[in-house]
């Protein structure tokens, strides 16, 4: 059986282990310039030290007015690059590769990060905000009404996530995930339910999957043949009428056709709807678009070792990815490693051995 702490080759990388962080927004950004700040350093680095083979960074906007929140990282200019330069070299010496999440937020761009419970919602023009855009006019329930795009924009948006994979691969990155999900631009573009256009962007399931392959595309065209390309897709919307399993599955094997390596399989976000509550509610939607033949990411309330192994021994996933449990355990996989009992694949710094886990009693 394969280990979760085996390590896995995608194209010219090699993963110390099958354990991703996986990208969770920090609106850490103080001076709202999308450069990443001592926050990011620590935050990242704290997860590479404690054992991660992959580390994604967030959802990172590639313009200025693709950030979820004004607090958002960016990678549309230079200065960016070079901060983001000196985090992804930390990661790198303490054994761990380095991704990051090209992103526009489409409609549910120019919020509130949510710190404030006092506010909430679309950042007025007055108060700081920017104007959105989305494949059509129609808001997210709450936000504001968004711009259609018109064919320029598009091409701008297409530009601009080639321009980001080049200024991650000069500052280090191992691999590029694009943000196809969650209910952001592209995500928006890819459902019929905000997505009403009757041009060549919308209408049937070509039109509408036509931006996110021309994303793919150009992406693809200036990252690296030997780095790994991801792309994470809300699988369904859990919505009748909307993006299916169905739909994932006949746009997997097109990915990787157009040179994706990895489907980080999430779910839900683009409209609102009610959401399964066990904990493996996203486990059978990676299994359906594995089963098309491509490598892919599993996500969603993986806490526990044992399930994630179990993930891995059924076929599910060839890649797990530890969220909201890694916000409150940086080390998670040097525990998993012990109650697995591989401990001897754990990746502890040389100043933390003397905290390894405990061997685990062998079951008599």
């Amino acid at each position: 059986m394969t280990s979760l702490l085996d390590p896995i080759t995608l194209r010219d990388l090699t993963l110390d282990n099958r354990i991703v962080l996986p990208p969770m927004c920090q609106y850490q950004v103080t001076e709202c310039d999308g450069v990443p700040t001592d926050w990011h350093l620590v935050h990242y680095g704290a997860r590479a030290t404690g054992g991660f083979g992959l580390i994604i960074a967030e959802a990172t906007g590639v313009l200025p007015e693709g950030r979820i929140t004004a607090n958002c990282t960016g990678i549309w200019n230079d200065d960016q690059r070079d901060a983001w330069t000196h985090i992804v070299g930390f990661v790198h010496e303490h054994g761990a590769a380095m991704g990051i999440q090209l992103a526009h937020a489409g409609r549910k761009a120019s919020t509130y990060s949510g710190f404030d419970p006092a506010k909430s919602g679309s950042v007025a023009l007055a108060e700081g905000g920017w104007e959105t855009y989305g494949p059509s006019p129609i808001p997210f329930p709450g936000l504001a009404t968004p711009t259609e795009a018109d064919a320029d924009y598009i091409a701008t948006v297409v530009a601009a996530f080639a321009r980001a994979a080049q200024r991650a691969d000069e500052a280090g990155f191992d691999v590029v995930e694009i943000h196809a999900a969650h209910g952001y631009l592209i995500s928006e573009f890819l459902s019929p339910l905000s997505n009403h256009r009757t041009d060549s962007y919308g209408g049937d399931f070509t039109g509408r999957t036509r931006l996110l392959l021309e994303v793919v595309d150009a992406v693809r065209d200036v990252w690296p043949e030997g780095k790994p390309l991801f792309v994470r897709i809300s699988a369904t919307e859990w919505v009748a009428g909307g993006w299916s399993i169905d739909d994932s599955v006949r746009l997997a094997p097109i990915l990787k056709d157009h040179g994706v390596d990895v489907i980080h399989v999430s779910s839900g976000g683009n409209v609102m709807a009610h959401m399964p509550t066990d904990d493996d509610y996203q486990i059978p939607l990676a299994a359906a678009v594995r089963a098309t033949g491509i490598r892919v990411c599993a996500v969603g309330r993986i806490t526990d070792p044992f399930k994630a192994q179990a993930i891995l021994d059924e076929g599910y996933a060839d890649l797990i990815a530890v969220g909201r449990v890694a916000l409150r355990e940086p080390s998670w996989p040097l525990r998993a490693a012990a109650e697995l009992d591989v401990d001897s694949r754990a990746r502890y710094p040389d100043s933390y051995l003397r905290g390894r886990w405990p061997a685990v009693e062998p079951v008599r």
